[in-house]
């Protein structure tokens, strides 16, 4: 399906999850939402064009990829603002339990939002971060929500989401996955593994776009019992009756918060139709081929490079991380050379696979290249050691 990116000439990206390639027809129809939608039509465009509309219906176009149900999931605003929806409601569910766990892999902004609102609720609320191997057993009967990113950013760890749901449900606890790093990446089944909350970003291996909406979801049979902390206008039952008095929307709307983002959420919703004619479970059986290919690869040509990530391709998801000492300035090497990868403080070389639009071939070749940068020390320049505002 690589034709149906638009990848520069001599790249080989390997960054798809930290932000996916343009898909092809994006710029069209992101050109017929400002020209022949907001353009011709200007105001009108809420309503003949659908933009209203639009949080559900590509809602349920993430719902296919994440094994949800239709109508149990919304876009909107930013990840970071669906995790405090997200927890805010789980605190709500749980009112005589104190305890938040989460663990040292998640993703910083996840325990930032939790501390903010730990602190604003000023309720006595404690989060417990612990290792990634240990929060099974730190799920015990104090604990109101387990809030977890199913695939760790650094390393690309896996938990078991079934395990620790039914560990969490055994305890009393409300669940909370963020899948930012498995939508798109790997199968998943939110309405299997009966968790409560699930939330994620769009713009890595759905390919939205830098900016696109983030997702939440919520089960379908508490979604109505659930009271939103960010009241906003679009979540109301009637926004256009301009009520003084805020009443939340039925099912998943009530989790809407402000005005959709029709360009950005346009460019989503054309990249999500590449997902009509991929199946997750080929797709993940591709990843795996692709990075354990890389791995042999890397291990055999640059054996200054540790891995960082699980050795077992069941344990991981679609990225590949290795230490290096000197992993930013080799990363930014690497980069000049054509192949895309990022960085990771403190000394990860990270990887992305996405079978969509990479090969055997690709991954091979961006390994012969780390191999060249290695060998002859080519990331020992001035240039490759001065750190961007972005890594």
């Amino acid at each position: 399906m690589k034709h149906k990116f638009e990848l520069p000439d001599g790249v080989i990206y390997l960054d798809g999850n930290s932000l996916g390639p343009l898909p092809k027809g994006v710029a069209e129809r992101v050109g017929k939402a400002m020209n022949a939608e907001w353009g011709a039509n200007l105001i009108k465009g809420w309503n003949v064009d659908g933009w209203m509309a639009q949080p559900t219906r590509v809602g349920d176009q993430v719902g296919r990829i994440i094994g949800a149900a239709p109508g149990s999931v919304v876009m909107g605003d930013t990840l970071s603002l669906k995790v405090y929806q997200a927890l805010s409601a789980a605190l709500q569910m749980r009112p005589d339990r104190r305890v938040v766990i989460s663990d040292s892999g998640n993703f910083p902004t996840d325990l930032y939002m939790a501390e903010g609102l730990i602190r604003h609720l000023d309720h006595g609320h404690e989060l417990r971060i612990v290792a990634p191997e240990e929060v099974a057993d730190a799920i015990t009967e104090d604990v109101a929500a387990v809030m977890i990113t199913q695939v760790d950013y650094r390393t690309g760890r896996v938990h078991d989401m079934g395990a620790i749901t039914a560990r969490a449900h055994g305890a009393g606890a409300v669940m909370i996955w963020d899948l930012a790093h498995s939508a798109g990446a790997l199968p998943v089944d939110m309405s299997g593994c009966d968790a409560e909350f699930a939330v994620g970003c769009t713009y890595k291996y759905l390919n939205g776009g830098p900016g696109a909406p983030a997702f939440i979801y919520v089960r379908p049979d508490i979604v109505g019992d659930i009271d939103p902390a960010l009241s906003g206008w679009l979540g109301h039952e009637a926004p256009f009756a301009f009520d003084l008095d805020y009443r939340p929307g039925l099912g998943i709307e009530r989790m809407r918060v402000g005005t959709p983002p029709v360009l950005q959420m346009s460019a989503l919703e054309e990249a999500m139709k590449i997902w009509e004619e991929v199946d997750m479970d080929d797709l993940r059986a591709a990843s795996i081929l692709l990075s354990e290919t890389f791995i042999a690869e890397v291990e055999a040509r640059c054996p200054d490079l540790v891995l960082a990530s699980p050795r077992d391709p069941s344990r991981r998801g679609s990225q590949v991380s290795f230490h290096f000492e000197e992993g930013y300035a080799a990363m930014q090497a690497l980069i000049a050379r054509g192949v895309i990868g990022d960085f990771r403080a403190p000394d990860i070389m990270r990887f992305g696979f996405t079978p969509l639009y990479l090969d055997e071939g690709d991954v091979v070749q961006a390994a012969v290249i780390l191999e060249d940068i290695l060998t002859n020390r080519l990331w020992d320049r001035p240039e490759y050691r001065a750190r961007n505002r972005v890594t």
